[in-house]
C-alpha cells in the first residue's frame, strides 16, 4: 500500500509557516517574494515592509554592505554560500545586537542561469557571544603576563579587553611594600591608595591620571570590590547615588555615555592587588555571562601581578645584598687611579674589587656568577669573599685562580650535584707600580681593554681559560706587559658588551673609543662608556677603569747583601741613610728594629743572597727582605725562658700589616708602616722577654 503522493506547495507553505529560522525567497532584483513571517527578528514586521523589499530597506541595522555583497556573489558565481555570519541591529528591536548566519542557495533555471536565490537566516547571537566571550579570554591568557613587569602586565590587559570586549579599561593597582613585609590577606580597607597604571584608550578620558595614587571616594562600587573582593556588575545612569561622591571625577563616565561597568578584584593568594575596571558606551550593556568573562581574566591577570610584584621583591633583595657585597668606596692607590660603574639590572652576580697587596702592587677584580636572584647574590658573595681572601695571601694569579676554581666548583656540588656546572666567570689583573709589570689573567671572562696615555689600544692576548667551577684541573695562564705610565685598564662584565647584538668585537671597539681621551677624569669616562656602549637591561653591568702610575726610582730603595750575619748592622746603617734622605728620620728606630728581625729571620732560615728592599709610597713605608728559601716562616709564641724565636712576633707588633709573598724562586717577608702618625713608644710594646731578643740599632753582631 503506497501513501497519497506529497505536494511540494504543501511542504514549502508548512516550512514557510513553522520553521523558526528566516527564509526569504529573492528575486532576480534581490528583492523579496517571500517569507517565513514567525522567524526570529521579522516577527514584528508587516509584509508590506518586507515584500517587494530589499534586505538593506527592511533591515538596516545589519551590515548592508556584508549583506549585499553576499547576495551579489551568490547572484555572480552561482554556487551555495553557507553559514556566512553578519552582524547588525534587529530590525523588530534596534536596542538589540544580532549575530546571524546566513546561507544563499541559487535557483538555476535552463538557459537562463541564476533567476534567484533561496536565504537560510539562522539566529546565532547566543552561540556568538559564548564564542566571542571564549575569544576574549584565550586572548587574555596568550598576551598577558609575556614579562615579569608590573606595568607591562596591567598594559597588556587592557589592550587585551578593549575593544574586544569592553570600550574602555582601567588598572589600579596597590602601591608597593617593602620587601622585608607582605600584603595582608583578605578584602582592603576602603580608604587605601590604589594607583593608576593602565588604561584604555588612550584617546578616552579618565575619572583619573596614570599614575596617580589616591583612594576611591566612598562609598562606591570600587570601595564595595575592595570592601568584599567581590566582582560587581553595575548600571549606571546619571542619578546614580554613588557618582555623587565625587561628581567632577566621575563626569568622563556621564560624558562618554557610559551604561554599564564591570569592577573586579584583582586577587592572588588571598591578597586583593587592585582593581580591573571595564567600561561599555556600546549598545549592547554588559550581562551576568560578561561578569563571568571579566573575573577570569582579572585571575589569570592577577596571577602575572603577583608573579611580578613577587619578582620584583626579589630583584629588589637582590640588588641590596650585591650593593651590600660590593667593596663600595675603593682604596686611594698611588700605584693607580680607579673608578667604577656598577648597576645590578638583571640582579645577577656581577661584582668587582680592588685589592691592595704587598710591594704597592694593586689586584684589580670583576666576576660574574651564572644566574640571577637571591641565589647568585649569595654565590656572588661567597666568591669575592674568597678571591679577596686568596689575593690577601700573595699567591700568583695562576695559583689564585685555581684555588678559586676548587672553591666554585665546592659551591656547584653543593647547590645542583652535578657535574662540570658552570659557576661563574672571573678576570684578574695585578699591576706592580715598581716594575709597571701588569700580569692578567682570566676564567671564562672577557678580556680586559687597555688603552695607552696617548689613546691607542693595546692588543693583550690573554688566554681565555675556564670558567670557574667547571673542574678538569687545566691550567690558568696568565699574560704579562708593561705598561706606561698613565695607560687605562678597563674590565668589564659581559652586560656591558651585550649592546652590539653579541659581537663582543664590535662593543670592544665602541669601548676602547670611549676610552681613548684618556687624560679624563676617570668617573667621567666610566660614564661616557655606559652612555655609548647600552649597556643590557637584562643583566648586571660592571665596568671597573683603573689609570695607571708609577712609582719614581728615588720612591724605592734597593740592595742585595750576603747571607752573613755580619751584614745586620749594614742593612741598618743602609736604612737609616736611606730614611734620612726621604726626611724620616722619626720611623728610621722602628724600621731598623723591623729590618734587623726580618734580614736576621733570613739568614738563619733562609738561603742567601738576601734582598733588602725599601719603598716609600706616599704615607706608607714599606721594608722587604727576599731570600732563596721557599719555605714559609711561622710566628711563634715564644715562652718566657726561650733564648730566641721572637723576630716575627716582633715585627707583627711594630707593622701595621706584615705578611709573606711567596714567587717559584723566593719568599719575601714584607712589613707595612703608616707615616703621619704619632711615633709610637716601641719599647712600652714590648715585654721583658721580647726585648731580650730585639738588636739594638747600632750594636755590632
Amino acid at each position: 500500500m503506497t501513501g497519497s503522493p506529497i505536494d511540494d506547495a504543501a511542504v514549502l507553505n508548512a516550512i514557510f509557516a513553522g520553521s523558526p529560522q528566516g527564509l526569504f525567497v529573492f528575486d532576480s532584483e534581490q528583492k523579496v517574494t517571500r517569507y517565513n513571517p514567525v522567524g526570529r527578528g521579522v516577527r514584528r514586521l508587516s509584509a508590506e515592509d518586507i515584500v517587494g523589499h530589499r534586505v538593506e530597506e527592511f533591515a538596516p541595522g545589519f551590515e548592508p554592505d556584508r549583506l549585499t555583497a553576499l547576495i551579489e556573489e551568490a547572484f555572480a558565481t552561482g554556487k551555495t554560500l553557507r553559514s556566512r555570519l553578519v552582524r547588525g541591529r534587529s530590525p523588530s528591536n534596534p536596542q538589540r545586537t544580532l549575530a546571524l548566519e546566513v546561507s544563499l542557495f541559487p535557483l538555476h533555471s535552463h538557459g537562463e542561469g541564476v533567476t534567484g536565490l533561496v536565504g537560510v537566516v539562522e539566529d546565532v547571537t547566543e552561540k556568538q557571544a559564548a564564542a566571542d566571550r571564549l575569544a576574549v579570554l584565550s586572548t587574555v591568557h596568550a598576551s598577558v603576563g609575556s614579562r615579569l613587569q608590573v606595568r607591562t602586565t596591567a598594559d597588556e590587559l587592557v589592550r587585551a579587553l578593549v575593544p574586544a570586549f569592553a570600550d574602555a579599561a582601567s588598572v589600579d593597582l596597590l602601591d608597593d611594600v617593602p620587601a622585608e613585609t607582605s600584603r595582608p590577606a583578605g578584602p582592603l580597607p576602603t580608604s587605601v591608595p590604589l594607583r593608576r597604571v593602565s588604561f584604555a584608550p588612550s584617546t578616552a578620558e579618565a575619572s583619573r591620571k596614570k599614575s596617580e595614587s589616591r583612594p576611591f571616594p566612598f562609598p562606591t562600587p570600587y570601595t564595595q570590590a575592595l570592601n568584599d573582593a567581590q566582582a560587581r556588575l553595575v548600571r549606571v545612569s546619571a542619578d546614580d547615588p554613588w557618582l555623587s561622591t565625587a561628581p567632577d571625577g566621575f563626569a568622563p563616565l556621564i560624558e562618554a555615555n557610559v551604561h554599564s561597568m564591570i569592577v573586579a578584584p584583582l586577587v592572588a593568594r588571598e591578597t586583593v592587588l587592585g582593581l580591573l575596571t571595564l567600561y561599555r558606551n556600546r549598545t549592547d550593556p554588559f550581562e551576568e555571562a560578561d561578569l563571568d568573562v571579566a573575573r577570569q581574566a582579572a585571575a589569570h591577570a592577577s596571577a602575572h601581578l603577583d608573579n611580578a610584584h613577587s619578582y620584583r621583591r626579589e630583584h629588589t633583595v637582590a640588588s641590596t645584598l650585591q650593593r651590600r657585597l660590593q667593596p663600595g668606596m675603593t682604596p686611594q692607590l698611588s700605584a693607580m687611579e680607579t673608578a667604577h660603574v656598577y648597576l645590578p639590572e638583571g640582579a645577577g652576580g656581577g661584582w668587582f674589587d680592588v685589592v691592595p697587596l704587598s710591594g704597592a702592587r694593586v689586584a684589580l677584580v670583576v666576576g660574574e656568577v651564572v644566574g640571577h636572584g637571591i641565589e647568585a647574590a649569595a654565590t656572588m658573595g661567597q666568591l669575592r669573599v674568597a678571591l679577596r681572601t686568596l689575593a690577601l695571601q700573595d699567591l700568583e694569579t695562576d695559583e689564585l685562580l685555581t684555588h678559586l676554581d676548587e672553591v666554585a666548583a665546592q659551591l656547584a656540588v653543593a647547590d645542583t650535584p652535578t657535574a662540570d656546572s658552570r659557576v661563574a666567570t672571573c678576570a684578574v689583573a695585578v699591576y706592580d707600580p715598581v716594575s709597571r709589570n701588569c700580569t692578567m689573567i682570566r676564567a671564562g671572562h672577557p678580556a680586559p681593554v687597555v688603552v695607552d696615555p696617548d689613546g691607542s689600544p693595546l692588543t693583550v692576548d690573554v688566554p681565555q681559560g675556564q670558567p670557574l667551577g667547571t673542574g678538569g684541573g687545566r691550567a690558568f695562564t696568565p699574560a704579562v706587559i708593561q705598561l706606561p705610565p698613565g695607560s687605562l685598564l678597563a674590565q668589564c662584565t659581559s652586560g656591558l658588551l651585550a649592546a652590539d647584538g653579541g659581537d663582543e668585537a664590535a662593543a670592544r671597539r665602541h669601548l676602547e673609543h670611549a676610552l681613548a681621551p684618556t687624560t679624563r677624569p676617570l668617573q667621567e669616562l666610566c660614564d661616557t662608556a655606559v652612555y655609548r656602549m647600552g649597556p643590557s637591561r637584562q643583566d648586571d653591568a660592571v665596568l671597573l677603569l683603573a689609570r695607571t702610575h708609577a712609582l719614581t726610582p728615588d720612591q724605592v730603595a734597593d740592595w742585595t747583601l750576603p747571607a752573613d750575619a755580619s751584614v745586620v748592622s749594614t742593612a741598618r746603617r743602609l736604612v737609616d741613610q736611606q730614611l734620612t734622605a726621604w726626611k724620616l728620620d722619626e720611623a728610621a728606630y722602628t724600621t731598623e728594629l723591623i729590618v734587623s728581625e726580618l734580614v736576621t729571620n733570613a739568614i738563619r732560615y733562609g738561603e742567601g743572597p738576601i734582598r733588602l728592599r725599601l719603598i716609600h709610597d706616599q704615607e706608607r713605608l714599606l721594608s722587604e727582605v727576599t731570600d732563596a728559601n721557599s719555605a714559609s716562616p711561622h710566628l711563634r709564641h715564644a715562652r718566657d725562658s726561650d733564648e730566641g724565636g721572637r723576630g716575627l712576633y716582633i715585627v707583627m707588633r711594630l707593622s701595621s700589616h706584615w705578611g709573606v709573598r711567596h714567587s717559584r724562586r723566593d719568599k719575601t717577608i714584607w712589613s707595612e708602616q703608616r707615616l703621619g702618625e704619632a711615633p709610637a713608644d716601641v719599647m712600652s710594646m714590648l715585654d721583658e722577654s721580647d726585648l731580650a731578643d730585639v738588636v739594638e740599632p747600632g750594636s755590632v753582631q
